[in-house]
């Protein structure tokens, strides 16, 4: 059934359709099962759970299942209906679930990796599991054989991974900031590129094979868009979080971006318009407005008898500038200044007041949100936190898309 695009009033926010509590510990991975009013967790407490909905409206456990290890990351595949759960020893295991989800049947374990398991995903069409851990390295496994086909190392825990089916390009996120690009083959790899621009972990990363965008969030509070088929270079930067960015996913039939934080932040940005990109910060010895010596500065200091100022730069043209001649803060959403910023003072009497209108909506998840997936056929979103609780969420009023079945609030 084809997708219905609604008005997106400003007023509208997530609706919380229904918690599922009943973990112990950290919820690391949620996933809702397409077509089926359920969800699939993995947990900290070393269980993965299958939870269906009642004619009572609550959520049971249909499958109960206790790992040998606390459970770290999962992908699931519909079609097939296999589901791969990595684990905080290294390992990954497979299972099959029944055709009602009453039953899952465990078929093979994968010696991935070294330590903590961080992200995985399963290839139909090559029958590869590929996954990251804090072991610094990406691993691909046969899921016929169960043997390793490769791996490939990184300086620091590869804590993310996105996947192109088609192109066998992989991305990974690392502890240092930085994204690598490898092209996966049978039992080797390549480095295509690595791309930097984030001051933190790299926490989440999504890939949209349509229109070629990698999106990325950081411990920065930042996200930022990658336009890796298009325009050379082009990076987008989005700030409107105040927190570690936990999780993204971008809706390529509304344009729109669905970021979460860990203080329970949902934002969705609006990317169906022209933004523009942030300025690349200029270095300088002295105040590129009114030419004051920065304080490394020892020579302008001592020829003009007068006392170093600290640098700064203006968000909107990028230039290096004192304290004095930067006096004014603004956001400037076009740049993804969502909230304000240090400008320079002449930029700031050159933003107009409809410069500063926002381009994306803030909403409160009420969780510390460590984990978030969606269902975008249906607009659902489900959440977990470290609060142990999964919620489900009707994102249509927000993003605007949605199916006409799909799970109800009566």
């Amino acid at each position: 059934m084809a997708a219905e695009i609604h008005s997106r009033p400003q007023s509208s926010r997530p609706v919380l359709l229904s918690k599922v509590e009943g973990h112990q510990d950290v919820v690391s991975a949620a996933l809702l099962i397409p077509k089926e009013d359920g969800v699939i967790t993995a947990s900290e407490d070393r269980t993965i759970r299958v939870w269906l909905k009642r004619d009572s409206g609550q959520y049971w456990p249909s499958i109960y299942h206790t790992m040998s290890a606390p459970c770290s990351a999962m992908a699931y595949h519909h079609d097939s209906r296999r589901i791969f759960v990595g684990q905080d020893n290294g390992a990954i295991m497979e299972f099959h679930v029944s055709e009602d989800f009453n039953k899952m049947n465990f078929v093979k374990t994968y010696p991935a990796h070294q330590n903590r398991v961080s992200a995985i995903t399963f290839c139909l069409t090559s029958e590869w599991v590929i996954s990251t851990g804090h072991d610094k390295c990406i691993s691909w496994m046969c899921t016929r054989s169960g043997s390793m086909l490769g791996r490939h190392y990184f300086t620091s825990w590869a804590s993310c991974l996105q996947y192109d089916h088609e192109t066998r390009h992989a991305f990974v996120g690392d502890y240092s900031g930085q994204i690598t690009l490898l092209k996966l083959e049978q039992n080797t790899c390549s480095v295509i590129t690595t791309l930097k621009g984030h001051e933190g972990s790299i926490t989440s990363l999504w890939w949209d094979p349509v229109q070629r965008l990698l999106f990325s969030g950081a411990s920065d509070h930042s996200i930022i868009m990658w336009d890796i088929g298009g325009r050379k270079g082009r990076t987008l930067l989005l700030q409107g979080h105040h927190d570690k960015v936990q999780a993204v996913c971008y809706i390529q039939l509304t344009r729109q971006l669905v970021s979460c934080s860990a203080d329970g932040g949902i934002a969705v940005w609006n990317m169906d318009i022209s933004r523009e990109e942030a300025p690349q910060w200029l270095e300088s010895d002295s105040c590129q407005k009114c030419e004051q010596p920065f304080f490394w500065n020892i020579k302008q200091m001592w020829d003009t008898k007068t006392l170093g100022l600290r640098q700064h730069h203006c968000r909107k043209c990028g230039q290096a500038v004192c304290g004095k001649c930067s006096t004014k803060r603004s956001s400037y959403p076009i740049m993804g200044f969502e909230f304000q910023v240090r400008v320079c003072d002449s930029c700031f009497e050159s933003i107009k007041d409809e410069d500063r209108t926002s381009l994306a909506t803030f909403h409160e998840g009420k969780h510390n949100i460590t984990h978030m997936s969606m269902d975008i056929s249906r607009g659902l979103m489900v959440t977990c936190g470290s609060d142990r609780i999964v919620k489900i969420w009707d994102m249509t009023p927000v993003v605007g898309c949605s199916l006409a079945a799909g799970f109800s609030s009566r």
